[in-house]
């Protein structure tokens, strides 16, 4: 028995050292690294407000991975924003954009975000950091349909948002006719937006977050603005808008529509 004994004592300490063993092992494997972000490069001719915006050192480097898909020099430079401007932004959570707008408008510009409430709990301490560090900035929490706007607007910009709005029951003919009249005239109504199939209307903006642009140019126009571009800048040809805007390995790669209004200057 006392042999018997031995034997099962040394075949647990073998079996122990090889489980430590296949630890070491396993420790010393290499972890996949992430794959670096794809570089982007600014165009040349851009602007220099809108380069040392886009450079500025400070930016987390979450948001510098994006600019690769986001091209955020093409669509600043589209959009005209410029030193002195003052902006609305709607839905700046994340701040991706409002860093851009409130280094190229400057000390003698502004850029108000305007959020929803749903939004206060995710962004709204990191929206209120941002503004105690950038004085040319103000955070709004407030519902589309009664919020007072700011006036005299150089520029509107609703970047990826616009679908979201009747999702949150907003009123968008009442909010663009408002919008219409806080504008100057002259003043740039900039939409980005995710892509439905052509004809889909708001059909999928439920389920995929996305939305057809002519339900978007017609609202728009409706309210007064006229066209001025639509651009192909973040056109994807392998979206075929079937799978939703936040799918795995899909996000930031959407079909996206690109709109400039603007508001007639008489």
């Amino acid at each position: 028995m006392e042999r018997n004994v031995l034997r099962l004592s040394f075949a647990a300490l073998v079996a122990t050292m090889g489980l430590a063993c296949t630890a070491i092992a396993t420790a010393a494997e290499p972890v996949a690294a992430a794959p670096p972000p794809k570089p982007y490069a600014i165009p040349a001719g851009t602007s220099a407000p809108v380069r040392t915006a886009i450079e500025a050192k400070d930016r987390p480097a979450t948001d510098v991975a994006r600019d690769f898909d986001r091209k955020p020099a093409e669509l600043l430079t589209l959009s005209g924003v410029k030193p002195g401007d003052k902006v609305l932004e709607f839905a700046g959570f994340g701040n991706y954009f409002t860093r851009f707008l409130s280094s190229i408008v400057g000390p003698g510009g502004s850029v108000t975000m305007l959020d929803l409430p749903y939004t206060e709990a995710r962004s709204g301490k990191n929206s209120r950091d941002f503004v105690a560090a950038h004085p040319n900035t103000q955070y709004v929490v407030a519902d589309y349909n009664t919020a007072e706007l700011p006036q005299n607007l150089d520029a509107v910009l609703n970047v990826l948002y616009y679908h979201d709005l009747t999702l949150n029951k907003i009123d968008t003919a009442a909010l663009n006719a408002r919008l219409f009249k806080a504008l100057k005239p002259g003043g740039i109504y900039f939409i980005v937006d995710h892509n439905a199939a052509p004809g889909s209307g708001r059909r999928d903006t439920e389920k995929l977050h996305r939305i057809d642009p002519a339900v978007i140019k017609q609202e728009i126009t409706a309210a007064g603005f006229e066209l001025v571009t639509e651009s192909k800048l973040l056109a994807n040809p392998e979206d075929d808008h079937s799978w939703m805007v936040f799918s795995p390995g899909k996000r930031g790669t959407t079909d996206q529509a690109v709109l400039k209004f603007r508001k007639p200057a008489k």
